[in-house]
């Protein structure tokens, strides 16, 4: 075999590996210290794109947003290849473990996980001060405003759509693409966070992104959701039908074209209501209710969030192991 590509079942084993790795290990700090992180490379080069190609009229900053944008994706997908290529060299064993490896730092399952359980820690420990410093470091909105309840919805919110953009989406993007399947999801994905804001300085500029985001994150979204309520029927405590009800309710009510599906899932699962009105930067947001249950939220829905979550992750990667063993077959 010459490349790591060559055919669908190394894809998924890949993914089933790499999901196992970054679940175990997470990003270790020593390598962050040493090498960086593949998103803070990304993000280097969308700010210099920004700053050479975020100039003159909306027109023309739109066009720069869709060059840089090419510029991202060719860049990053070309890294990708070659590393695919190198890593294929070595055989396909070797390869599959190399590649898994270089993939384990594209999803963030174990981050995730321990920025959210913070904010219930930082609740329990210092009460709302303790929250809401654990807080702003997984949301936009200010912490300022948010008293506990509105702490704990936000923590599962951000649990919910970071479940899914955050691991879902790469995962499902190295499973159908491999290494380079993934590098491209998660460039994306970083130029819309950085560029892909309704400013004056990025409304043109990071058009092309965030439409571009929406598109790639869409089979991730619905796939999460599904993944939500599966989980919910394996805890008790969590309605699974709920959570479905919610979706078909709700999902579509949301500003995001995607959030909502994971949000409303999560919402239905364990009976709250998620989203609605919120500030961000002194503005206030309206946004549609997801779900139809309590707002007021408590660390112990963080727990139990959480332990969906986990339960959740569990099944991705079921679904990679068994789709992998199976195109072996």
């Amino acid at each position: 075999m010459s490349s790591a590509l060559a055919h669908p079942p190394d894809t998924l084993a890949i993914l089933a590996l790499a999901l196992a790795i970054e679940a175990a290990f997470g990003y270790p700090d020593a390598l962050y210290r040493a090498l960086g992180h593949p998103v803070t490379w990304i993000g280097r080069l969308i700010a210099a794109l920004d700053r050479g190609l975020n100039r003159g009229a909306a027109r023309a900053r739109r066009l720069g947003g869709v060059l840089a944008l090419l510029i991202l994706v060719a860049v990053v997908g070309a890294v990708a290849l070659g590393l695919t290529a190198l890593a294929g060299l070595a055989g396909t064993l070797p390869a599959i473990a190399l590649l898994a490896f270089a993939g384990a730092s594209l999803p963030a399952q174990r981050s995730l996980d321990e920025h959210v359980a913070r904010v219930a820690e930082g609740l329990r420990a210092e009460g709302l001060v303790g929250g809401r410093r654990a807080v702003a470091m997984i949301v936009g909105r200010d912490p300022e405003t948010l008293d506990e309840a509105a702490i704990c919805r936000a923590a599962i919110e951000s649990l919910s759509e970071n479940f899914s953009d955050g691991i879902v989406a790469p995962a499902f993007w190295i499973g159908l693409g491999g290494l380079p399947g993934g590098a491209l999801y998660k460039a994306i994905n970083t130029a819309d966070s950085m560029v892909g804001h309704r400013t004056p300085r990025h409304e043109a500029f990071g058009w092309a992104s965030a439409r571009l985001d929406d598109l790639v994150n869409l089979p991730a979204s619905r796939l999460t959701a599904v993944l939500i309520v599966t989980a919910a029927g394996l805890h008790r405590g969590a309605s699974p039908a709920g959570a479905w009800r919610a979706i078909r309710r709700d999902a579509r009510r949301h500003r995001s074209p995607n959030a909502g599906w994971p949000e409303a899932a999560m919402a239905g699962a364990l009976g709250l209501r998620l989203a609605g009105p919120r500030v961000y930067a002194g503005v206030a947001v309206e946004d549609a209710w997801m779900g139809d249950g309590r707002a007021a939220a408590t660390a112990e829905d963080i727990a139990r969030a959480l332990r969906l979550y986990r339960t959740a992750c569990a099944l991705l990667w079921g679904l990679a192991t068994v789709g992998a063993l199976l195109v072996t077959l």
